[in-house]
């Protein structure tokens, strides 16, 4: 906070001091008749900005670390938190796990908060990119080393809590995952903000959107596309195979689609590009939608099949598929938004007045979506689902921003801020059971006797 102030006093400060030299400058040119500056006003101007920067660093040289925001750092953390709450518990209070299909839990925010501040921090990133061809190669290698780590993680080369088996088969290796879909957003995001924004200055909310139009446009139209290929797109009908036991052949079921526009789980367009473009036994394995009364008797957690089961209720399904990463990109685009507004408007009023007018309308279009029959579905990344969990983050985030930015209260969060800080690293070892599995490493006699059995863990 006193960094801030001591900064924005900084500021304002330097620019009085240019608009007093500069009327001198001009009342010596209009008396003279020159348009030179004179070297004794700008000698005058550069011991006040040299005298003002000692004086602020000797001043607040304990309080002022780096420009950072804590917000950023303190909303990335409550989403790990979060993530690692829903991921423990969410098999033991179904209120807290994934709605199997339509509807929303707490659970169902997480992805979305995650792109959100990614979009936010990188309005940061990439400011003021001193070359745009590095800046791209950069961007490039940072989506493909997460890309990377995120097939190595979800493909199937680590082992599960209830499964010691290791290695994978590169014919049923999954391509997409919770990183991956990061990892594409985080990649068209900042190409955007490095080539797709104007050098116009910014002063009120019409600059701002006419400065940063052509990525509101592309966020346009990728919610455009989405809609007309999951609505307009025909789904004929498919079949899958289930393996059995290693003597017997696969059981196959056949699903009857043959019709457009269908978001139910068996004949949606995601599905079908996925099953299409990554091959149906690259999807994820155990669907949502398992969880369904339809193909569940203990809906509405995951259980064995109730006699009349649809035929679908097996078939493998990918939550991050291809065609629903695109939604996932605005949402990001949308906290890029967000960040812009940070790094254009200095004073909190402004800020938040500029934050509360879009998450307003954003819930305000989701609740409408979903009243309309564009049902909210965080599997199919619906635009009532964007719009929803995106004023939701933008609620979330200006809450935080008071509290830690504005009002100071920093040591309440320092847990949230240090896990922001190390997000990815928990998320590798908690989220993707890297730490359970070292520990299920050690054993006694049989791999089953391990410390995890002993709490209770993958019995």
């Amino acid at each position: 906070m006193r960094n801030y102030e001591a900064i924005k006093s900084f500021e304002e400060n330097e620019n009085d001091e240019d608009l007093e030299i500069g009327k001198q400058e001009q009342q010596h040119d209009d008396n003279n008749g020159s348009d030179q500056i004179s070297d004794s006003a700008t000698t005058k101007l550069k011991n006040k900005i040299m005298n003002k920067i000692v004086v602020d660093e000797c001043s607040s040289s304990s309080s002022i670390k780096s420009q950072r925001l804590l917000s950023l750092d303190v909303f990335r953390g409550l989403t790990v938190a979060l993530m690692i709450l829903v991921d423990d518990a969410g098999g033991l209070i179904p209120a807290l796990n994934h709605s199997p299909w339509n509807g929303l839990t707490i659970a169902d925010f997480v992805m979305p908060f995650f792109l959100f501040i990614v979009g936010v921090s990188l309005a940061f990133t990439y400011k003021k990119p001193s070359c745009k061809v590095d800046a791209t190669s950069k961007s490039i290698l940072r989506a493909l080393k997460l890309l990377a780590l995120g097939i190595f993680l979800q493909g199937g080369y680590v082992h599960r809590v209830n499964d010691l088996s290791f290695g994978v088969d590169l014919k049923q290796i999954r391509w997409m995952g919770v990183l991956q879909r990061i990892a594409v957003a985080y990649l068209i995001t900042a190409l955007c903000e490095i080539w797709l924004k104007r050098e116009d200055i910014v002063n009120c909310g019409s600059t701002l959107l006419r400065k940063y139009r052509y990525q509101w446009a592309l966020a346009l139209f990728l919610s455009v596309i989405y809609l007309c290929l999951l609505y307009g797109m025909y789904v004929p009908d498919w079949e899958y195979e289930v393996p059995t036991e290693p003597s017997k052949a696969p059981s196959i079921f056949s699903v009857k689609c043959g019709v457009r526009g269908d978001t139910g789980p068996a004949c949606n367009v995601v599905g079908m590009i996925d099953r299409n473009l990554l091959g149906i036994h690259h999807l994820y394995r155990r669907p949502i939608y398992a969880r369904m009364p339809e193909c569940s008797i203990n809906s509405p957690d995951y259980g064995p099949l109730p006699p009349d089961a649809p035929s679908w209720c097996q078939a493998p399904f990918d939550p991050e598929g291809l065609l629903s990463s695109v939604m996932a990109i605005v949402t990001c685009l949308i906290g890029l938004h967000y960040g812009h507004i940070i790094l254009h408007f200095k004073d909190h009023r402004i800020r938040i007045i500029y934050w509360m007018i879009p998450t307003s309308c954003l819930v305000v279009s989701g609740l409408v979506l979903d009243l309309f029959g564009m049902h909210v579905n965080k599997v199919l990344y619906s635009l009532s689902y964007t719009c929803l969990t995106a004023g939701a983050s933008g609620i979330l985030f200006v809450g935080i921003y008071l509290m830690v930015d504005v009002c100071g209260y920093s040591r309440m969060t320092s847990i949230l801020e240090w896990m922001g800080m190390h997000a990815l690293m928990i998320y590798v070892l908690a989220a993707c059971n890297i730490f359970p599995i070292f520990i299920q490493g050690f054993y006694w006699g049989n791999p089953h006797n391990n410390l995890l059995k002993l709490i209770g863990v993958g019995t």
